[in-house]
């Protein structure tokens, strides 16, 4: 019998990744109950979601104990779509000042409701 077929990894890291997760996930909601607001709330919403999904996919579903070529080719696609997100917000960002520094901003301009999408009674006057 090979050391590999039989291979057990011991209880405790898996007890000791369940309370971590237990903790980050604490924070997580503490980050709605003191009511953060802006880029500190969502930031601190996508650590501590990456975290727990950086615990979950390495201890839980055994990457960590992984070939380094297995792991890459697991984790290299959805690294690179990480990456082309970031290039597509920051394009946005530019087109969005692009059109405010060509088109102007209405300093009038007031945001519209769901009732003016959908007909309300609002919208009907």
């Amino acid at each position: 019998m090979s050391a590999e077929a039989g291979q057990q990894h011991p209880l405790g890291i898996y007890y000791k990744i369940w309370t971590l997760l237990f903790v980050l996930s604490t924070m997580s909601y503490m980050v709605d109950y003191l009511d953060f607001q802006g880029y500190l709330r969502w930031t601190l919403i996508i650590v501590f979601m990456l975290l727990k999904a950086g615990f979950i996919v390495s201890i839980f579903m055994h990457v960590v104990w992984e070939r380094m070529a297995l792991v890459f080719t697991i984790l290299g696609p959805p690294v690179v779509l990480l990456i082309f997100i970031g290039f597509m917000a920051v394009e946005a960002n530019y087109v969005s000042g692009t059109r405010v520094d060509y088109l102007g901003h209405d300093p009038d301009a007031q945001p519209i409701s769901i009732h003016d999408l959908h007909g309300g009674t609002e919208a009907a006057h």
